[in-house]
């Protein structure tokens, strides 16, 4: 089964396509020709899911789904939270996101406050099969390392630490992060419902 998922990052593509497995292949929305930014104004992680799954369902009549990520740092009252992928600014890149929140995290702790550092990974994943919209979610608990640590990953894998690690996201194998991230979690649950529909077969 074709399904478009609504991304440009070809890291993103590669997880999924690995939690989802070789019944279904995943087109990006640039493979169809789309140029155009899919649009995100949701003020929930789900409201921006179901916004990028529609806006492709509009467009190509074709099965799809879209996904939302979030970073909550409980000693930030959840933030970034929605704005995860922009926290540094619309035009900054995962580096600067990850400085601007250990920044943050040190100007508390200056203070003399005593912090948690725990977070969690939520993913929210919409899906829309012959017009029909379903939901999954995945979230991953763990806390915001001192700094930056390790190459593999994206985003803020290098300052995430899983709960029972000690080790960052971006120190972990792909297969073995799939296994435990908040997105292998929800792509698992989407995998298991799309195995279950007749077409899939």
């Amino acid at each position: 089964m074709e399904i478009i998922f609504a991304t440009g990052n070809a890291h993103k593509v590669i997880e999924a396509q690995k939690a989802l497995g070789d019944s279904f292949t995943l087109i990006m929305p640039k493979e169809l020709g789309l140029t155009q930014e899919i649009p995100e104004n949701g003020d929930t992680l789900q409201a921006n899911a179901i916004e990028k799954a529609e806006f492709l369902w509009n467009k190509f009549g074709k099965n799809c789904f879209a996904d939302d990520t979030g970073l909550e740092v409980d000693a930030l009252g959840g933030a970034p939270g929605v704005y995860t992928a922009r926290y540094a600014g619309p035009d900054k890149g995962s580096d600067a996101n990850m400085n601007k929140l250990l920044a943050e995290l040190a100007a508390l702790e200056e203070k003399g406050e005593k912090i948690s550092r725990t977070a969690r990974f939520r993913t929210v994943v919409a899906l829309i099969i012959d017009g029909q919209t379903h939901i999954f979610n995945g979230v991953l608990e763990g806390k915001i390392a001192a700094g930056k640590s390790g190459n593999e990953g994206f985003g803020y894998d290098p300052v995430f630490i899983p709960d029972g690690y000690e080790t960052t996201l971006a120190e972990i194998s792909l297969d073995e992060k799939n296994a435990i991230s908040h997105r292998g979690k929800a792509m698992r649950a989407l995998a298991q419902f799309l195995k279950c529909l007749p077409k899939a077969k």
